[in-house]
């Protein structure tokens, strides 16, 4: 039956009237409203600068709590032909993610002239708080209007829905046995830092903040971020800090290690040095799981971050951590792509050799629980229409899972493209130590931040 939607004619109603709505604001509905309107203010729309404290003011301003109100009064009370005259708004509260919210107009004055309402409005969220306090002026419909409710179309909005799995599985992985014990080293900055207290937020983690406490102690305050509660190890400077950081890995006193203000070659040198204690008797190598736009399942591709220039004998290993880590997300198979220039064996491209002689290691058994071929250009391993145009015969052009690039270079500017043209969402993480090391730039996203750490707690879980 067609739901319809019916007015109150200026004579229907009462000084004193009401009605009342209900909402939970999602990031979907930020998204929507910005495509629609062209509000891309950073305070709505970026889920990290929104996160500052110092910018929590501005998050509801006309985003949604004055679309609520007019909602309101041109779907309830006046209803279909009510022309709006003025409104006078005040923001006490933000409105964030997750806030359920109620709007509620009443009827204060009631004009014959012109046939004028003047409403109280009041938008309060969880708790009854008041969020948005205001007046709003409208012309009354004097003629009934009563028409079927218009369906609004799906309009669908890019969301990362294999990410969002992701961090629901973690969370229930956190819930059932308990969130990462996770070494944070050297948070002397406000990202690392607001990305600690988000995931604290969520219970996927439990942190141990490392670093020089004054320091780590002055960026919190900066950022207006609180971490009364949270464990600080201190710690002189940042390679201290990385020290202690592997110092309670090899103890089994985190599950963990986290790339705060540190850079990657100092934070990964003592973690890989020949009897550190964290390596497990296989190279380790850094996996970029991507959640691509139209593909079903994630993308993953290695070494992006870790080794230069891996040999042969590398490239096995970071392809095993790969597959075994693929398995864990559920691909049963996975099928692994090595990429080079060329689709053919070409003896003065070593990247063409070593696809070759992986291709037999995968025969051999010496890799195991995959589909390896190579080489295959990027466009051959992922479009099926490339590989049948090109005569590419292979279990796994077109469908791969796995990504091996020849070499970080070229790992790290394809991770980049893919995130900054392809719009895909990307999350890292280090394997093949006896913990998970995650490295986060300073330019990733809060996504890319929780996603790892889901990623770190999935890992934890038995094969």
């Amino acid at each position: 039956m067609t739901e319809m939607i019916e007015n109150r004619t200026f004579d229907e109603i009462s000084v004193g009237d009401s009605a009342v709505l209900e909402k939970e604001l999602t990031y979907r509905d930020i998204k929507l409203f910005a495509i629609m309107s062209g509000d891309v203010n950073p305070a709505h729309v970026d889920e990290e600068y929104a996160r500052d404290s110092r910018f929590q003011e501005v998050i509801a301003h006309g985003m949604w709590g004055g679309s609520l109100i007019s909602s309101v009064l041109g779907t309830e009370l006046p209803g279909p032909g009510a022309i709006y005259m003025s409104q006078s708004l005040k923001f006490l509260r933000p409105i964030g993610v997750g806030d359920h919210v109620e709007v509620k107009v009443t009827v204060r004055e009631k004009h014959q002239e012109h046939h004028r309402l003047v409403l109280d409005c009041l938008v309060t969220k969880d708790g009854g708080q008041k969020a948005i306090t205001g007046v709003a002026e409208v012309m009354a419909p004097t003629v009934k209007i009563s028409r079927p409710r218009w369906a609004i179309p799906d309009i669908q909005v890019r969301e990362h829905a294999l990410f969002n799995g992701y961090l629901e599985r973690a969370r229930q992985i956190a819930a059932e046995q308990a969130p990462l014990v996770a070494a944070i080293v050297n948070p002397v900055d406000r990202m690392s830092l607001t990305s600690v207290a988000e995931a604290v937020r969520q219970k996927l983690i439990t942190p141990l903040l490392i670093g020089p406490r004054d320091a780590i102690q002055a960026a919190a305050r900066e950022a207006g971020i609180d971490i009364d509660g949270l464990d600080i190890v201190n710690a002189s400077h940042h390679m201290a800090a990385a020290t202690r950081a592997i110092d309670l890995a090899l103890n089994g006193e985190v599950d963990t290690i986290v790339r705060g203000n540190i850079s990657i070659s100092d934070l990964m040198a003592p973690i890989v040095r020949r009897g550190a204690g964290l390596a497990t008797g296989r190279r380790m190598g850094h996996v970029f799981v991507f959640d691509v736009p139209g593909r079903q399942g994630p993308l993953l591709i290695t070494d992006t971050s870790v080794n230069i220039r891996p040999n042969l004998e590398q490239k096995r290993d970071i392809v095993q951590n790969a597959v075994d880590f693929a398995r864990q997300l559920g691909i049963a198979t996975p099928k692994v792509a090595v990429l080079s220039a060329l689709e053919t064996i070409a003896p003065h491209i070593q990247s063409t050799l070593d696809a070759a002689a992986l291709c037999k290691m995968a025969d051999r058994n010496q890799i195991r629980g995959a589909l390896v071929d190579g080489p295959l250009t990027f466009d051959n391993a992922i479009s099926m229409d490339a590989a049948i145009l090109k005569n590419v015969h292979s279990p796994v052009a077109g469908q791969a899972d796995i990504l091996l690039v020849p070499d970080m270079e070229t790992g790290h500017m394809l991770s980049k493209q893919m995130s900054y043209l392809g719009g895909a969402g990307g999350a890292g993480i280090v394997l093949g130590a006896r913990v998970p090391i995650l490295l986060p730039g300073r330019a990733d996203s809060m996504q890319t931040r929780l996603v790892s750490l889901a990623l770190a707690l999935i890992l934890r879980q038995p094969g």
